[in-house]
C-alpha cells in the first residue's frame, strides 16, 4: 500500500467475516447483539452492518441521532447522566433508554414511559477487567445501582436491566459473571423483559471459545424464557479489520537512543496505545523490551522507538526489532487500528486525523474520508 497521508483502512472481507460471525451467534443463541457505537461508528459502512444487524447503541445524543438517521434504526441507549436540554431529543431517538441511577429515573422517568423500553444500570460489584481505568464495576464506580439499593418491587415502567462488567472478555469470563448478576438480581428477573449484557464480549478474536458463548446464553434462556437477552459488544464487530498506516518522517537520536518521528501520533490517534497502555501488533516488527543500560544503538538490529509528531513529550510507544534500518519516507503499519481509534482521535495540536478508507471485497480501495484545515478550524468555532 501507498499513501501519501496516514490512513485508516477498513477491509471490507475481514468485518463481513465479523458480521457473519456476530449473526450466527445471535441466530444459534437466540439472542440481539447490536453494535457499540463507542467503540466504532463508521457511518458510511453501516449499509454492510444492516445486511447483518438491526439496532445500535449509544451513549449521548449525537450517537442517538447518528442510530437513527445514519442506521436507520432507534437506539438503545445508556447514559451516565441524562440533562434536561437533552433528554426529549434523546428519547425520540431510542426504542429503550437505561438510566444509571434511581435519581435519573426519579427525575426523567415520566417523560420516557410509553416512548421507549425503561431500563435501569444495575452494579454486580464483579469484574473481571484488570485494568482500572476500564473497569466499570471497581470501587466507588459512578456505573450502576447495587442490588441492596433497589426495592423489592421494581417501579412498574422499568423493563429491563443492563450490566456491563466487561473489556475484550472471553465465554469464561461472562460464565464466571453471570453467576455474580444472578446471584445479585435473579429475584428481579420475574418483573423484567429483558437484560442487557453489555459489551466487551471478544466473540471474534480467534482464541473465543463460540461454542460456550452460545452455550452459556441458551442456558440463561432456559432459567429464564421470558427474558430477551441483548449483547452489545464494540470491539468484536470491527476487531481485526484493518490498519493504519504511517510513515516515517525523521529519525532523531539522543544518548544513544534512536527515535523514528512517524507522521502519526499515540496521542491524538492510537490513544489506547498510552491510557491502557498497550502495545499493538507493528507488521515486519517486534516489541522489545530495553535494557536498562541504554546501549547505543550501533545497527539495524537494535531496537528503535516510535514516535508520534505531537508536542507532548510522551507520545512515543516502546521499543521496536525491524529486520532493517528504517528511512524517511517508510510504511509502518499499526495492525488492527480500526476500534477505539477512528472514535477516539483529537486534533490536538492541530494535527489532522488519518484518512479513512475502505478496501472492498473487488480489491478496491475508496477514500471514505479525507480531513483538512477548515476540521480543525470548525473545532474552534
Amino acid at each position: 500500500m501507498a499513501f501519501k497521508t496516514p490512513v485508516y483502512i477498513i477491509e471490507e472481507q475481514k468485518l463481513r467475516r465479523n458480521l457473519a460471525l456476530i449473526a450466527d451467534v445471535a441466530r444459534q443463541a437466540d439472542v440481539e447483539i447490536i453494535l457499540a457505537f463507542k467503540a466504532f461508528a463508521l457511518w458510511k459502512t453501516f449499509p454492510i452492518f444492516r445486511e447483518y444487524i438491526r439496532s445500535t447503541t449509544a451513549s449521548s445524543l449525537s450517537e442517538a441521532r447518528l442510530a437513527l438517521e445514519e442506521f436507520g434504526a432507534k437506539a438503545h441507549t445508556f447514559s451516565p447522566a441524562y440533562t434536561d436540554g437533552e433528554i426529549d431529543e434523546i428519547v425520540r431517538c431510542s426504542s429503550h433508554l437505561t438510566f444509571n441511577s434511581l435519581s435519573q429515573y426519579e427525575r426523567y422517568h415520566e417523560r420516557v414511559a410509553g416512548k421507549a423500553s425503561i431500563g435501569l444500570r444495575v452494579n454486580p460489584e464483579y469484574s473481571e477487567v484488570g485494568t482500572l481505568l476500564y473497569n466499570p464495576c471497581a470501587p466507588g464506580t459512578r456505573f450502576g445501582v447495587s442490588a441492596d439499593k433497589l426495592p423489592e418491587t421494581l417501579p412498574p415502567d422499568i423493563e429491563g436491566f443492563h450490566c456491563h462488567c466487561h473489556c475484550e472478555s472471553g465465554a469464561d469470563v461472562l460464565q464466571r459473571t453471570l453467576e455474580h448478576i444472578e446471584e445479585k438480581f435473579a429475584r428481579w428477573f420475574p418483573q423484567l423483559k429483558w437484560l442487557n449484557l453489555g459489551g466487551g464480549h471478544l466473540m471474534t478474536r480467534k482464541d473465543y471459545d463460540v461454542p460456550l458463548l452460545i452455550s452459556i446464553l441458551k442456558g440463561l434462556h432456559e432459567r429464564y424464557p421470558w427474558l430477551k437477552i441483548i449483547l452489545e459488544p464494540g470491539s468484536a464487530f470491527a476487531w481485526q479489520t484493518g490498519p493504519l498506516v504511517s510513515h516515517v518522517v525523521d529519525v532523531v537520536e539522543d544518548k544513544g537512543i534512536r527515535t523514528a518521528i512517524l507522521d502519526v501520533s499515540f496521542t491524538c490517534h492510537m490513544p489506547d496505545c498510552l491510557e491502557m497502555p498497550y502495545y499493538p501488533d507493528i507488521r515486519g516488527a517486534e516489541h522489545i523490551e530495553p535494557d536498562n543500560s541504554q546501549q547505543p544503538i550501533a545497527n539495524s538490529q537494535q531496537p528503535i522507538r516510535l514516535g508520534g509528531n505531537s508536542c507532548l513529550a510522551g507520545d512515543f510507544l516502546g521499543y521496536w526489532q525491524f529486520d532493517h534500518e528504517l528511512e524517511i519516507g517508510e510504511e509502518v503499519i499499526f495492525e488492527d487500528m480500526i476500534h477505539y481509534t477512528t472514535v477516539k482521535t483529537t486534533m490536538f495540536n492541530g494535527i489532522s486525523h488519518p484518512a479513512i478508507g475502505m478496501l472492498h471485497t473487488d480489491g478496491r480501495i475508496e477514500m471514505l474520508r479525507e480531513f483538512s484545515y477548515e476540521d480543525y478550524r470548525d473545532r474552534m468555532d
